[in-house]
């Protein structure tokens, strides 16, 4: 089961960490009103963030903050235990947990891998937290009030969810199906931004 663990808040970290790293690709597609206006990558979420796969599943507390081309990130269990911190700037994105020890890639995928043996373009997640799509291939469906309620990219299945009018989504399902018919999911639940 300690074995198990340790691999579930290794996944729940890379996923979270490559959800954040990949600012090349975060770019606004329309120019700011105002130079104080709030960047399209610049945030804070905390919230819950869970993975499940046909192996196995975990979660935990996540609080990500993204400034740009950089972002922390850290993730803990129940009363904070297990903590792991996740950073990153271009080229460069470390983990840092006591079970894992000291891991560092170039980017958020390379370090996904690394960690958990697990490949997903979940870089798009920076994209996705703001209700965008990630590439110019994505398809998009809309809801009635023409906010985007789910996108298709690149594998993956992005049910977005709205509270009330809110203009940005509170949770956020991702759904890769696999060959054996089964399928990886990611629940991001956001309670604060």
């Amino acid at each position: 089961m300690h074995i198990l663990s340790k691999f579930c808040l290794s996944v729940i970290a890379g996923s979270t960490l490559a959800l954040t790293g990949c600012q090349q690709y975060i770019q606004p597609q329309e120019p700011l009103p105002a130079p104080s206006a709030e960047a399209p990558n610049q945030f804070n979420l905390q919230g819950k963030i869970g993975v499940r796969t046909p192996q196995q599943s975990g979660s935990a507390f996540f609080t990500w903050a993204q400034e740009q081309d950089e972002f922390d990130i850290e993730l803990s269990g129940i009363l904070g235990v297990g903590k792991t911190q996740i950073s990153g700037k271009p080229g460069e994105v470390t983990l840092n947990s006591a079970k894992t020890g000291l891991i560092s890639a170039a980017s958020p995928e390379e370090l996904l891998e690394r960690a958990t043996g697990w490949n997903a373009p979940i870089t798009h997640l920076v994209k996705w937290v703001q209700a965008k799509p990630a590439t110019q291939h994505a398809q998009l469906n809309k809801d009635g009030s023409g906010r985007i309620a789910q996108i298709l990219e690149d594998g993956w299945q992005v049910d977005l969810s709205y509270e009330n009018s809110d203009p940005l989504p509170n949770k956020l399902v991702l759904k890769q199906a696999l060959e054996t018919g089964k399928e990886n999911r990611i629940t991001m639940v956001i309670q604060n931004r």
